[in-house]
C-alpha cells in the first residue's frame, strides 16, 4: 500500500478530500466518480490491498462489449476516497466537481476458494500480469468488466470493456448521469455543495472562498458550449504525454494523403486492427480554429458541395487536420456512393464524415506517432457530433470482419498496422484494403446509343491509364437510371470531340458469343476528364471487364492517376497467418558509419545514440560494439517476430565478452519513456517490477546498444503470459562431442515424427542443439514442461549411455543434459538468430533437418556470414510461431500405443 503520490499532489489543509481509511476485510468495494475538472471524465477505483486502484476514463464505462474505452491509471487513492462528493477547490490537483456515479461490490469474474486475502491476492496477481476480469455488483454497472493493459499506449494506458453477459447492451449507461448517493448531476453538485463526504462540512474561510471560486469557474466553463456540440475535454493524463515528444509543426493547407495497398484476401493477426471501408469520398480537414478547409485528396475544394459537413467542423473550433471519408448513409447504416454522387442538399440523404487519422494537432506533427496513438489523441479531442463520426476500429478477427462486411452489403474492410505511422504521398503496405466485390475507378471515354434505343445513351465506354496512354477496359451498359442519364449527359455535352481518347479505337459493334448480333451502336467521343466507379465479375484475358455495372461519378480525383488496380497477395505482405515474411535476396545496409564512436539515429520516429562504437567486444575476432548494432539493425526483419511482446532478459556485456557479462531485468527507472514495459510482481523480494518489452526496431537496437549481446525472450508474450508459444527441448552437451549433440537431435525428431509431432531445430550458438514445437498459446508452462518430461524420458531410453535427465550436475557423469525445464514461467533461452557472447561471435541459426548431421560445426554460423544464409533461405522458423500441436490428441495417442 502506497499513497506517497496521492499526499505529494494534496494538502490537506486545502482540498476537502480524504486522506486515509480502512478496509472492512469482509468485501471488495469499487467506486466510480464523475469528475469535472480540467476535463470531464470518469475514475474508476478498485479496493485491492488497502487502497483503491484508480484509472481516469475520459468516456466512461459502455455496457456494450464492442466498445473499449480508454483508463489512463493514476496513483491509489486512500479507501475512504470511495465516499468522496463535493468541491476540489481552484488551483488544487484535480479542481472541479466530484460526484459519485455508481459504488457496490466486486469480485473476481472466476472466483477463487478461500479467504477474502487470497481472494485479493488473486486480483493483484491479475493486476500486474495486466488482464483483470472482474463481476461488478453496483447499482448502475453490473455483471462482468475486463481491464486489460493497452500496451502501445503508454505505461499506464489500459482498456476497459464489458463481458458478454445478461447485463450487456447497447444502451449509453452514461446517460444516467446523477449520483447514487446525493441523487445530484454533476451541475446540481457544483450550484448546491450542501454536503461533502469524507470531510467535516464546517470548513475554513478559505477553503469555503476556494469552493466558490471553483462553483464559478465550473459554471463558466458548462455555459461556454451547446450540449450538442460541446467539445469532449481533453484528459492531460492522456494525450499531453502522447505530445510530449513529438515535433512542432506550424499549420498548413494541403497534403497528399496516405493510399491502402489492395489485397487479395482477408487474414487475422493481432499486429493489426480493423475498419469498415466507407463507399465514399475521402477528404481532409484542414481546421484552424473557425477557419476549414475541406479538400478531396487531389486538393479540390469540397467545402461548398458538402457544405453541411464544413459547417458542422466550423463549430467544433479545433486546431487539427484529420483524414477520413464523406459518406451518405442508408438506414441500415451502410454507405450509399450513388446517392453521395448526386448529393445536393440534405434533402438527399444524410452526410456522415467518418474520421479514421489525424495528421496535426495544435502546433504539433502527428505523423510519426503508431496509429493507436494518433487514434488515442482523436478520440480524446473530437468533439460529440451526429455528423462527424470517428470510424471505429475492430480488434477482432479479419476473416470474421469480412464476411460480416459482405453481409451487411458493405464495399469491404480495411486492415492497418497498429504501429503504422502516417507516410504521406505513398501507397503503403501498412494499411490494405480488401474489397468484397470487385470494384474500379475508369475515366469516361465515350458513350454510345443503340439504333433501337430511346435512351439518352446505351452505354458508356471506359478505360484505364496505363504507361501514360488511355487503355480501354469495356462498355458498361447497366447501373444508371434516366435521371443520372440526364445529369451525365449535360457534363458529357462539353467534352464531346472528334478524337478517340483511347490508344487504340474499340470495336464497340463486335460481336460476342454472349450477343453474336449486337444491336448497331453509334459512338460520341469524349475527353478524357471524367471518372466513374464501376463494379464487375472478372478481366478477360486481354483486359476488358465482364458484366460491368456502373456505380456512380468520381470528382475527388485526377483522371491521369487512374489505373487498373491490381491486388497483392497477402501472404507476400502480412507472411501468413501473423508474421511478415522478410524477401529473400535483399541485403539490408548497416546502419552506423565506420569511423565516429558516437552517432546519434532516429528509428521508428526515437532519437537512440549509440556511444563507444569502437569498444572491442570479441578481442580475437576485432569485432566491436559497432558491428554488433549493425548486426542486429540488418538482422531486425528476421529476428524481430521472435521478440515482439514477449518480456526480455538482457544478457549484457558492456566491456565485451573478455569479462564476466550480467542479466538486467528490471528496469524500473532505468529506461526511455517509450520503452515497452511488462509489470510483475516478485514473490522473491514482494517488489513491483517491470521487463522490458521486445516492440520494434528502436527497442532492439537499444538493448544492443545496452552491450546486450544475447537476447533472451521468454517463450509466452504479454498477451498470454501464462501460455507459452513454444515448448523446447535443449540438447545440453557436457563431456560429448557435437556428433553425439547431432545424433541425440536425429532421435529426437525420430520420436516426434512417430508422435505426428513438427519440430524444428537450430543451433544453440555455444555447444548445443535447441529444439522447438509450436503450441500456439494453447497450454500452460506446467502442460509445456510436462510434455517435453515425457519426450526426454524416451528420447533417454534409446541413448542411455551418452544422454541423462538428471538435473544436478554432479549426478550426470559428463553425459549430455537432456533439459525440459526451459519450459517455466520466466526461463529464457537464446532466441533464434541471437549472437551469443562466445568466441567467433556465433549466432543462433535455425536448420533443415537435412543439415542436421556429421560435419555441422556451431562456427557455420556468426555474425559475418548469417545475413547471406538468411538472404538465401528466409526464415525457416517461422512455423514454431504458427498453429501449435494438439497436444491432448498426441497424448491420448501415445497412451493407446
Amino acid at each position: 500500500m502506497d499513497l506517497s503520490d496521492y499526499k505529494k499532489k494534496r494538502s490537506a489543509e486545502k482540498t476537502p478530500e480524504p486522506f486515509g481509511g480502512v478496509s472492512s476485510g469482509k468485501e471488495l468495494r469499487f467506486v466510480i466518480q464523475k469528475h469535472d475538472a480540467s476535463h470531464l471524465h470518469y475514475d474508476f477505483r478498485l479496493e485491492m490491498d488497502g487502497v483503491l486502484k484508480s484509472w481516469a476514463v475520459p468516456k466512461g464505462p459502455s455496457l456494450d462489449p464492442a466498445i473499449k474505452r480508454l483508463a489512463m491509471m493514476v496513483e491509489d487513492h486512500p479507501y475512504d476516497y470511495k465516499d468522496f462528493e463535493g468541491i476540489i477547490p481552484k488551483g488544487q490537483y484535480g479542481g472541479g466537481t466530484v460526484i459519485v456515479w455508481d459504488e457496490g461490490t466486486y469480485t473476481a469474474a472466476e472466483p477463487v476458494e478461500g479467504d477474502f486475502k487470497k481472494q485479493e491476492k488473486n486480483l493483484l496477481h491479475q493486476l500486474y500480469s495486466g488482464k483483470l476480469k472482474i463481476k461488478l455488483n453496483g447499482k448502475k454497472l453490473k455483471g462482468e468488466f475486463a481491464l486489460v493493459k493497452a500496451y502501445g499506449r503508454g505505461e499506464n494506458g489500459w482498456l476497459l470493456m464489458k463481458l458478454d453477459d445478461k447485463y450487456a447492451t447497447a444502451d449509453d449507461v452514461t446517460l444516467k448521469d446523477k449520483s447514487v448517493i446525493s441523487k445530484k448531476t454533476i451541475e446540481q453538485m457544483e450550484k448546491a455543495p450542501d454536503h461533502v463526504y469524507g470531510k467535516d462540512s464546517a470548513k475554513t474561510d478559505h477553503a469555503a472562498k476556494d469552493e466558490q471560486a471553483g462553483r464559478e469557474e465550473a459554471k463558466d466553463n458548462h455555459s461556454k458550449s451547446s450540449e450538442k456540440t460541446k467539445k469532449k475535454k481533453v484528459s492531460g493524463n492522456t494525450v499531453e504525454p502522447l505530445l510530449k515528444n513529438t515535433p512542432d509543426q506550424a499549420f498548413y493547407h494541403n497534403v497528399e494523403p496516405m493510399l491502402a495497398t489492395l489485397v487479395d484476401q482477408p487474414f487475422d493477426s493481432d499486429d493489426w486492427l480493423y475498419e469498415i471501408k466507407w463507399d465514399g469520398y475521402r477528404a481532409v480537414a484542414f481546421m484552424n480554429g473557425k477557419t476549414v478547409e475541406l479538400k478531396s485528396r487531389n486538393d479540390k475544394s469540397f467545402s461548398e458541395k458538402f457544405y453541411t459537413i464544413q459547417k458542422e467542423l466550423e463549430k467544433l473550433n479545433l486546431n487539427a487536420i484529420l483524414d477520413g471519408e464523406i459518406v451518405v448513409l442508408k438506414e441500415k447504416g451502410s454507405a450509399d456512393f450513388g446517392a453521395l454522387q448526386n448529393w445536393r442538399s440534405e434533402a438527399d440523404g444524410d452526410l456522415v464524415y467518418y474520421v479514421f487519422d489525424i495528421l496535426w494537432y495544435d502546433g504539433k506533427d502527428l505523423k510519426d506517432l503508431p496509429l493507436t496513438e494518433r487514434k488515442m489523441i482523436l478520440e480524446n479531442i473530437l468533439p460529440q457530433n451526429e455528423s462527424i463520426l470517428i470510424s471505429q476500429d475492430f480488434h477482432t478477427s479479419g476473416l470474421e470482419f469480412m464476411e460480416a462486411a459482405k453481409k451487411m452489403g458493405l464495399e469491404g474492410i480495411m486492415a492497418k498496422k497498429k504501429d503504422s505511422l502516417y507516410h504521406i504521398k505513398d501507397r503503403t503496405r501498412d494499411w490494405l484494403k480488401i474489397k468484397a466485390n470487385k470494384r474500379q475507378e475508369v475515366v469516361i471515354g465515350g458513350f454510345t446509343l443503340n439504333d433501337d434505343s430511346k435512351k439518352l445513351f446505351s452505354s458508356l465506354l471506359v478505360g484505364v491509364y496505363k504507361d501514360g496512354k488511355l487503355v480501354y477496359t469495356g462498355k458498361v451498359g447497366t447501373g444508371f437510371n434516366a435521371k443520372m442519364q440526364k445529369e451525365m449527359m449535360m457534363q458529357f455535352k462539353l467534352l464531346i470531340t472528334d478524337k478517340v481518347p483511347f490508344s487504340e479505337e474499340p470495336d464497340v459493334n463486335k460481336p460476342s458469343r454472349f450477343r453474336p448480333n449486337p444491336p448497331h451502336a453509334t459512338v460520341t467521343w469524349l475527353k478524357p476528364e471524367l471518372i466513374g466507379e464501376v463494379s464487375y465479375t472478372e478481366l478477360t484475358s486481354d483486359g476488358v471487364m465482364r458484366h460491368p455495372s456502373f456505380e456512380g461519378m468520381r470528382s475527388d480525383k485526377n483522371p491521369e492517376t487512374v489505373i487498373l488496380e491490381k491486388e497483392a497477395g497477402t501472404e507476400d505482405i502480412v507472411g501468413g497467418k501473423t508474421l511478415i515474411q522478410p524477401r529473400t535476396g535483399r541485403k539490408r545496409k548497416t546502419l552506423l558509419n565506420p569511423t565516429e564512436s558516437t552517432q546519434v539515429k532516429k528509428i521508428n520516429r526515437h532519437e537512440l545514440k549509440f556511444t563507444n562504437l569502437n569498444k572491442i567486444f570479441w578481442p580475437d575476432e576485432k569485432i566491436t560494439k559497432r558491428d554488433l548494432i549493425n548486426y542486429y539493425y540488418q538482422v531486425a526483419p528476421y529476428i524481430l517476430p521472435y521478440l515482439k511482446n514477449r518480456p526480455q532478459s538482457m544478457n549484457r556485456f558492456p566491456n565485451g565478452i573478455a569479462e564476466e557479462g550480467f542479466y538486467f531485468k528490471d528496469i524500473t527507472g532505468k529506461a526511455p519513456d517509450w520503452i515497452e514495459r511488462y509489470a510483475y510482481h516478485s514473490d522473491t523480494d514482494h517488489k513491483e517490477k517491470q521487463y522490458l518489452v521486445g516492440s520494434d526496431e528502436a527497442t532492439l537496437l537499444y538493448m544492443a546498444n545496452l552491450a546486450c549481446i544475447e537476447m533472451n525472450p521468454w517463450n509466452s508474450t504479454i498477451k498470454k503470459p501464462d501460455h507459452p508459444t513454444y515448448c523446447i527441448i535443449d540438447l545440453d552437451p557436457d563431456k560429448n562431442t557435437f556428433d553425439q549433440v547431432i545424433e541425440t537431435a536425429q532421435v529426437t525428431k525420430q520420436i516426434l515424427d512417430d508422435l505426428g509431432v513438427p519440430c524444428y531445430c537450430k543451433t544453440s550458438g555455444s555447444t548445443g542443439l535447441h529444439i522447438y514445437i509450436p503450441l500456439g498459446n494453447k497450454y500452460t508452462y506446467e502442460q509445456s514442461k510436462e510434455f517435453a518430461r515425457v519426450i526426454v524420458k524416451l528420447v533417454h531410453e534409446e541413448l542411455p549411455k551418452i544422454t541423462t535427465i538428471e538435473r544436478h550436475i554432479s549426478d550426470r557423469k559428463g553425459k549430455m543434459y537432456l533439459d525440459f525445464l526451459q519450459n517455466r514461467p520466466h526461463a529464457t533461452i537464446a532466441s533464434v538468430y541471437s549472437v551469443r557472447p562466445k568466441p567467433g561471435a556465433t549466432v543462433s541459426m535455425p536448420l533443415e533437418w537435412d543439415e542436421v548431421k556429421k560435419g555441422l560445426k556451431m562456427n557455420d554460423f556468426n555474425i559475418f556470414n548469417a545475413l547471406e544464409r538468411l538472404e538465401s533461405v528466409g526464415d525457416i522458423f517461422k512455423p514454431v510461431l504458427g498453429k501449435g500441436i494438439d497436444m491432448i490428441k498426441i497424448i491420448s495417442k501415445f497412451s493407446e500405443e
